[in-house]
């Protein structure tokens, strides 16, 4: 029987193993945790700021300290989005160096 879908292609949720992604109603803050040189935190954003990031970044670069603000994230001083997790665009990877005061 032939599949309306392109060859290669599998619906969400044909993938063995895979789980969807957990979107929060609101946006979570992980606990900060740090090596030598910084702290870190993980943010997971609610599924419409993900379609909002989308529009900014198309998924292919971080996002600015104003931009991050324009979606609602809201942290200290300091922090920078370093890092995409491709597997979780959804979740944004901050750090700041240690003994960051605060001050600009």
């Amino acid at each position: 029987q032939a599949s309306a879908r392109p060859a290669g292609r599998r619906p969400l949720g044909d993938c063995a193993g895979a789980m969807p992604p957990h979107y929060p109603e609101n946006i979570q803050y992980s606990e900060k945790y740090a090596d030598d040189n910084y702290e870190y935190r993980q943010v997971i954003l609610p599924l419409d700021m993900v379609r909002k990031l989308y529009v900014v970044t198309h998924g292919h670069r971080l996002l600015t300290e104003d931009e991050w603000r324009r979606l609602g994230v809201q942290q200290g001083v300091g922090w920078q989005h370093y890092d995409i997790h491709r597997p979780e665009p959804h979740v944004l990877l901050f750090r700041r160096p240690l003994d960051t005061d605060g001050a600009r």
